[in-house]
């Protein structure tokens, strides 16, 4: 007699089981909710009349949503995520190149200094640097220290964010490669230009993108550094959600993805993580 009873032959895929519930209760039923809100009205139909009314919130065409509020904060919101980004890039990378090329044992413990603020409350650092600010007399001085006070706030926020991916890249460049350009007759500078800043596109790559978009949403630095009267994109959609315009605050948000989506296409991030999936795949 056969036995009809089947093994449970446990397989790797079953892991991912979880991981996929995760996805689709916190990442694809929040989008889908954001969509049916974006292009549906009070009614539940199929509407592009917020659409309109975002581009078109004055009745004026391209010239009149140039002028509008909602394109003056997304400006804003861009200037100072662009700003809080390159000033990141030129703090993090001279550190990040010093404590991979140090001769310390313990490296970590010199990436731990800048790690260690993080472990403290979010609000309770705005706050305390709120407070410097108010010491210094800079805090809620003017629009143009405003922006500057968000843009130090956002710089103090993301660095570390800046930091560890270039650092990561560094410490993983093979020696030999330097070693091999200076046999070839490159001075320190060229084999830095040639050698070292090329192999670690990928980390500046990553560090921009985990500081410049995050940074058009944190709202809640530019509200504690400027006493709320610098706005950026963040806060706009808050404001529409808390004041009940799903359907606005909706839109928005998502207009808001796909411009982080184009900007992580341009940037290659997602022809790297392919490239890390294949690498890992093959080791299996």
């Amino acid at each position: 007699m056969t036995n009809t009873k089947k093994r449970f032959h446990f397989s790797r895929k079953l892991l991912a089981i979880p991981y996929g519930l995760f996805l689709i209760l916190f990442v694809v039923a929040p989008l889908l909710i954001v969509l049916y809100y974006a292009f549906t009205d009070d009614a539940g139909k199929f509407t592009w009349e917020y659409v309109r009314l975002f581009f078109n919130e004055n009745g004026e065409g391209l010239i009149g949503f140039l002028k509008s509020y909602n394109f003056k904060t997304i400006m804003r919101s861009l200037f100072i995520s662009f700003m809080s980004t390159v000033i990141c890039l030129f703090i993090a990378y001279p550190v990040a190149y010093i404590i991979a090329n140090c001769k310390l044992k313990n490296k970590s413990t010199l990436l731990l200094l800048f790690i260690v603020p993080m472990w403290v409350n979010f609000v309770l650092r705005i706050n305390a640097l709120k407070e410097f600010f108010v010491w210094i007399g800079t805090y809620n001085k003017s629009d143009a220290w405003n922006i500057v006070n968000t843009i130090i706030g956002m710089v103090y926020d993301f660095l570390p964010f800046m930091i560890l991916p270039i650092y990561t890249t560094i410490i993983k460049i093979d020696k030999s490669y330097l070693e091999a350009a200076k046999d070839l007759g490159a001075t320190n500078a060229k084999a830095f230009l040639k050698v070292t800043l090329p192999l670690s596109k990928a980390g500046i790559v990553s560090g921009i993108s985990m500081v410049f978009l995050p940074s058009m949403t944190n709202y809640v630095v530019s509200n504690y550094l400027t006493f709320r009267n610098v706005k950026i994109i963040g806060k706009l959609i808050d404001d529409y959600f808390m004041g009940d315009l799903w359907h606005d605050g909706s839109l928005i948000a998502l207009l808001l993805l796909l411009f982080m989506f184009l900007v992580t296409w341009l940037t290659g991030d997602f022809k790297q993580t392919e490239q890390t999936n294949t690498r890992g795949t093959s080791l299996w």
